[in-house]
């Protein structure tokens, strides 16, 4: 079987170094025995027939023309309408949505794949280590990093991708992390948020190939994760690393988001760097 693996408008929506889940989709599938192509597709080439999409971050005036270019061409939806999977991280995130605001606040459409809307963040940026307790079976807690001004809201037909337990995420104050529909990804999670998160990236390979994929070795990545994570927990023991257990706990229990057996976490948590502490941070900020 062969897979092909598009980067999208790399010049554009690589800000971040999110062109990197292009090349974790393509070796993970190699690594198991298929025929893998990764192509890149900058500004002004046609976009190809692919089986993955990946579409990164970007800043404000890129993004805009990302979009513009997209839904001109037409040819990711067609695609993706078609059967094909799609990433999209942070900008692009943004642009598979209804709607994102320029550097002026002023809304663009975007290409509807996901039912999100985006608008111009009034507080504090987001930036720093992201760690999300997942939505999806099969997928462990999720960790990258973010770097965005943006609040994305949730509509009826989508679901999170998980409930922050460390830092933003969609900053609209219901502590959701991206979005995932059918065959679908988004999120603000950079690192790139493949190579810390190789399960989300199977989940993808697995959509693509409609097969059930062969286990591989990822102790190396098993490494990267269990680094990063306790980056963001904090010091062994310490308030932030205890809550973040709990509410990550609760959220795989299946007991409503914010409320453990204390009660709401706002009652439980007061440290200032996990969700509903009395010190946390605005969940939003100025875009770029």
């Amino acid at each position: 079987m062969s897979l092909v693996v598009a980067v999208v408008l790399p010049d554009l929506l690589g800000t971040y170094g999110d062109g990197g889940n292009g090349v974790v989709l393509a070796r993970r599938a190699q690594w198991r025995g298929l025929d893998a192509e990764l192509v890149e597709v900058p500004s002004g080439t046609p976009l190809p027939t692919a089986d993955v999409y990946c579409l990164g971050g970007g800043e404000d005036g890129p993004q805009v023309r990302a979009a513009a270019t997209l839904a001109a061409d037409g040819a990711l939806a067609r695609a993706y309408g078609a059967g094909a999977a799609v990433l999209a991280v942070c900008a692009g995130f943004q642009i598979v949505g209804r709607s994102f605001p320029g550097a002026d606040g002023r809304a663009h459409e975007g290409l509807g794949l996901l039912d999100v809307t985006t608008a111009k963040g009034t507080g504090r940026r987001a930036v720093g280590e992201l760690v999300a307790a997942p939505a999806v079976a099969g997928v462990p807690e999720l960790t990258g990093f973010e770097n965005h001004g943006g609040v994305t809201t949730l509509g009826p037909a989508a679901r999170p991708l998980g409930r922050v337990v460390r830092g933003v995420g969609n900053g609209g104050g219901d502590w959701t992390e991206g979005a995932i529909g059918e065959r679908i990804v988004g999120t603000y999670l950079h690192g790139p948020v493949l190579a810390r998160n190789p399960a989300l990236a199977d989940l993808l390979l697995g959509w693509a190939t409609g097969t059930d994929l062969a286990p591989i070795d990822d102790a190396e990545e098993e490494a990267l994760r269990a680094e990063r994570l306790a980056a963001a927990r904090g010091p062994a023991g310490s308030p932030a690393l205890r809550t973040v257990r709990r509410v990550a706990a609760g959220w795989r229990g299946g007991r409503p988001w914010g409320v453990g057996r204390r009660g709401p976490a706002a009652q439980v948590v007061g440290d200032g760097r996990v969700p509903g502490g009395a010190a946390s941070e605005p969940p939003s900020g100025e875009r770029s």
